[in-house]
């Protein structure tokens, strides 16, 4: 048996077999999950192709978190073909190019505003949808964040896009709590994922991580994010909400 049987999971953010959220689709199903996938716009094809490749296939469903409609659908499937949601994962960011790689004095409020809804309200937008859904289970929502407690080079207003998407998950496990609804978020060190390379500069994290983390860290390597994701989807942390769990190699305790 695994620490997921019998639990239903929607988990976004699936790309390709690189995605961070792959790696946890891939574990959730190992361990017992049914799941069901989203994707996006362009990338939806891409999340259907990726699919294929996990142990089970599962349903993909088109999910623009920025759509109130395709949330309200995504709702209803759910609805009809569970009746309940144990876990979501929430593994979507996305922020305009002229929002990252130094040239945050220079960034102008509509691209700001981007990557604020995509990749910190999206967390409420999401949460909120699947309320019904979530309350039913006693369900856990987990997020994938990059500790936003620090100035990062090049990460610049998806550095405050994670600051908001941090904030926010504290405020949905206070208002979730008294439905049996936890909120919680995995800090990850960096991996080589399309979305991490997308970002200016992100050699410079790669280089700052394996000289200070004192459990060592492997930029492709997966494994350890997706088993303490898998963790906080299952019914071993009952009594945790509100937390942010460093999954870094023990960077983010270190000084210089």
């Amino acid at each position: 048996m695994g620490i997921l049987d019998g639990r239903k999971l929607l988990i976004t953010g699936v790309l390709t077999d690189a995605s961070l959220a792959y790696a946890v689709a891939d574990l959730a199903i190992e361990e017992g999950a049914e799941i069901v996938l989203t994707g996006a716009g362009r990338g939806l094809r891409l999340t259907e192709r990726t699919a294929r490749k996990l142990p089970v296939t599962p349903d993909v469903l088109e999910l623009d978190v920025t759509d109130p409609e395709q949330l309200e659908a995504v709702a209803a499937d759910l609805t009809q073909r569970w009746g309940r949601l144990d876990g979501v994962l929430h593994a979507i960011g996305f922020a305009p190019e002229s929002c990252l790689g130094g040239n945050f004095m220079n960034t102008e409020w509509e691209d700001v505003a981007v990557a604020v809804n995509i990749s910190a309200f999206s967390l409420k937008a999401l949460v909120a949808a699947m309320h019904p859904l979530l309350a039913k289970a006693k369900g856990s929502v987990v997020g994938l964040t990059f500790d936003a407690t620090v100035a990062w080079p090049a990460y610049d207003w998806m550095g405050v896009a994670k600051a908001a998407f941090e904030s926010t998950a504290r405020y949905l496990a206070r208002d979730l709590g008294g439905d049996g609804v936890r909120v919680n978020l995995i800090s990850a060190g960096p991996i080589r994922t399309m979305a991490a390379k997308s970002i200016p500069g992100f050699a410079a994290f790669e280089d700052a991580w394996s000289g200070k983390s004192p459990l060592g860290w492997d930029v492709n390597d997966q494994a350890a994010v997706a088993r303490s994701t898998v963790a906080m989807l299952s019914n071993w942390f009952p009594a945790t909400t509100g937390e942010i769990v460093h999954v870094d190699g023990g960077y983010h305790a270190m000084g210089a």
